[in-house]
């Protein structure tokens, strides 16, 4: 083995043996022995390893958001994945958005059916690529990749046998002539190449070179021009080389002379985003603690929707597994979660690039923008509008700011829209003129602040969105963004009072409200209340189970005192849902009821058993009911008797039961339009505790006073 041979041997990477030789290759052949460059392959050798470890070094770690230590790219890198162009620019209308987005059933604006491919590959095909994304993508990222597996070399999954050079374009902020060769030059030199401008030229003239072109949208406007059409000549003098360039979606001027392949870095799916907390909490502690399994389970939970939304956006789910790896949770004021999201978006990302952004308007302060967004996103919601057409939008931010700035006469509503969708990414273009927000959550917290602050916004919210579920999310961020939450409490629990409007259903919550009191269990009695008010609901209900009885599970559970932790688990559900199904069997008229008779009696069984040990309910005669059902157990027709004769049997079982809760069929046979006040009636009490849990402080007073009142007959307590 040669000295040379042991040199190459010791390199980290696969490219290195095959730099060495390229470096070799265009010193000889190029550049000739005259010049004092790379005189024996120990030298070039040396010069390939030492670019290694200097790209490695300064593009392979990933350091943002304040971290105190960076993180290998290669540890955290999630593979992106690309959008074809033919959904880059679709010509849609508002409707079409807005269906596309409710047929989905999902909380992601970005079309879900566009067909995607591996970034890499699309890399692999294409000599020359742009590479468009909203703020915070991972457009930057994806860029160092390419360069840090091309040099793999054939073991890589980037094929071209090019060497990599990145230039970031921020740069060129200064009237100077734009010199991209000498920008390449430069990062050799910084890079330990010697006789770095020849090289530079040679290599370009060689077609040897992936020339990484970053961020041509934090260019200052004034000079992008002169950069683009540095670009078109390099291209156009040096077209054997690749050329993969990157910039924002609304920043993008599709002016080139050369054909681009213009490709759109997609927001990350669920496969994307559980792989990246994968990546990120990788080290042996972790792993030994299941801490990515944990924070994707948590992310998944239903009242973490909003936050799992964030995470589409690669630089927000950092900032989610940053927050995460704090505390091993999200805060339950996510309020707080969202504001810093948001404020990342709108200054600490730039800030922390560097990147020389220019003013969007004189006098368009942070808090001001805020709040100037903060007033479209509820006009938007308001009207049930996520995608906004561009005049619309233009219009809104000119009245705004007509009240708000001096000199509004000088005011350019499309340039200001043009400038924070291309700075900040927090409006972006979904169609042809056609804008909305990022993200639905951050529509639904600038909605929230601007209801917040004033109380007759508040009121109004509570008057008319308490029973509607899409503003579920708003009520509870308005509950974290106020400093005691209250009494947006009191006037929810006033608003759902009136949800009881019939005698009949107050006079089952007066036979609710006796059977609890005084039982001996030792559960809350509201959540005795929602138990026994369960019961009677799961024989209204029958077959037609809508969300009220799993409101009624989930206000139960939400009361269950620590001495009776055992109520929330599967087996208070499983006893409850038994319920449900012993009701609904024997009223199915419609099935074999001599199949369905024995199992219903059998889950009337196991519910009076519960019931029994957790003692509910008061002046039940537990053991003469269970009695009763054991002997109709046996009683039950020949399954060749009529169905009328089964059908009265039914009937019998039903009557035993209601009988034993001290229950008329009278009292349980609701109207429709009862049942329907009734499920509004156990969500606004739901939708007060979970505003309770997402408040930033409620006084301990108020909430036991408020909890005391829940599922009580309210012409009782006036």
């Amino acid at each position: 083995m040669t000295q040379e041979d042991s040199l190459i041997d010791v390199f980290e990477a696969p490219f290195a043996k095959s730099l060495t030789g390229t470096l070799w290759d265009i010193g000889t052949r190029f550049m000739g022995s005259t010049i004092d460059v790379l005189k024996d392959k120990k030298q070039a050798g040396k010069a390939a390893q030492k670019y290694i470890n200097k790209y490695q070094s300064r593009y392979g770690l990933l350091k943002l958001l304040g971290m105190p230590q960076g993180v290998a790219l290669k540890t955290v890198y999630t593979p992106v994945r690309v959008l074809n162009e033919l959904s880059i620019r679709q010509f849609e209308t508002t409707a079409d958005l807005e269906k596309n987005y409710r047929d989905s059933n999902q909380r992601r604006l970005q079309r879900g059916e566009c067909r995607t491919e591996d970034g890499i590959t699309v890399a692999n095909k294409n000599r020359y690529l742009m590479v468009l994304g909203n703020p915070g993508a991972g457009k930057s990222t994806f860029l160092r990749r390419l360069g840090l597996e091309a040099f793999k070399g054939e073991a890589g999954r980037f094929q071209a046998q090019c060497i990599p050079v990145l230039i970031e374009l921020k740069q060129f902020n200064t009237e100077q002539k734009v010199d991209l060769i000498a920008a390449i030059a430069e990062e050799f030199t910084h890079f330990g190449f010697p006789s770095s401008p020849e090289f530079a030229t040679k290599a370009l003239e060689a077609g040897k070179l992936l020339v990484l072109l970053d961020g041509l949208d934090e260019v200052p406007n004034q000079y992008t021009n002169s950069v683009m059409n540095a670009i078109d000549n390099l291209v156009t003098r040096y077209d054997q080389n690749r050329f993969i360039a990157s910039c924002r979606i609304a920043a993008y001027r599709s002016n080139f002379k050369h054909d681009f392949n213009v490709i759109e870095l997609a927001d990350f799916d669920d496969k994307q985003i559980k792989q990246f907390i994968t990546n990120w909490f990788s080290t042996d502690l972790d792993q030994e603690s299941s801490t990515a399994d944990k924070c994707w389970e948590t992310l998944k939970q239903e009242n973490n929707q909003a936050a799992k939304e964030l995470a589409q956006t690669p630089l927000l789910l950092t900032f989610l597994c940053l927050v995460y790896n704090r505390k091993q949770s999200f805060p339950p004021t996510r309020s707080r979660l969202y504001n810093k999201a948001l404020d990342i978006l709108l200054e600490e990302w730039a800030a922390e690039k560097r990147i020389q952004q220019e003013i969007i308007h004189e006098g368009l302060h942070t808090d001001l923008e805020k709040a100037m967004l903060a007033e479209i996103a509820h006009e938007g919601f308001v009207n049930d509008e996520l995608f906004f057409n561009q005049q619309k939008i233009v219009k809104s931010i000119t009245d705004f700011l007509g009240d708000s700035v001096a000199n509004p006469k000088y005011l350019d509503g499309k340039k200001i829209l043009n400038a924070i969708a291309a700075q900040q990414g927090i409006l972006v273009q979904r169609a042809e003129d056609i804008y909305s927000f990022s993200h639905l959550t951050l529509q639904e917290y600038l909605t929230a602040q601007y209801i917040s602050q004033k109380d007759s916004r508040i009121e109004e919210l509570v008057t008319k969105h308490l029973t509607d579920k899409r503003w579920k999310e708003i009520f509870l961020l308005v509950a974290g963004l106020k400093d005691d939450a209250g009494e947006l409490l009191k006037l929810m629990e006033k608003a759902t009072q009136k949800l009881i409007n019939t005698d009949k259903l107050h006079n089952l919550l007066v036979w609710v409200k006796y059977r609890a009191d005084n039982s001996s269990g030792d559960i809350q009695p509201v959540g005795k209340r929602a138990i026994i008010l369960e019961n009677a609901l799961a024989y209204a209900l029958k077959l037609a189970l809508p969300n009220v009885l799993a409101y009624a599970l989930k206000l139960a559970n939400a009361h269950v005192n620590a001495n009776a932790h055992y109520l929330a688990n599967a087996h208070y559900l499983a006893n409850a849902h038994s319920l449900a199904n012993a009701y609904a069997l024997v009223n199915a008229h419609s099935l074999d009821l001599p199949k369905t008779l024995p199992n219903a009696i059998e889950n009337f069984i196991d519910y009076t058993k519960w019931s029994e040990k957790f003692q509910i309910y008061r002046d039940i005669n537990y053991a003469q009911l269970a009695s009763i059902l054991e002997q109709l157990q046996q009683q039950i027709p020949d399954k060749n008797e009529a169905k009328k004769v089964y059908r009265a049997f039914a009937k019998k079982i039903i009557y035993t039961w209601l009988k034993a809760f001290h229950l008329t069929p009278d009292m349980v046979n609701l109207s429709w339009q009862e049942i329907k006040a009734l499920d509004n009636y156990f969500y606004g009490n739901l939708l007060m505790v979970e505003c309770e849990k997402a408040a930033v402080r409620v006084s301990r007073r108020t909430w036991t006073e408020i909890e005391s009142r829940m599922l009580m007959p309210f012409r009782d307590l006036q």
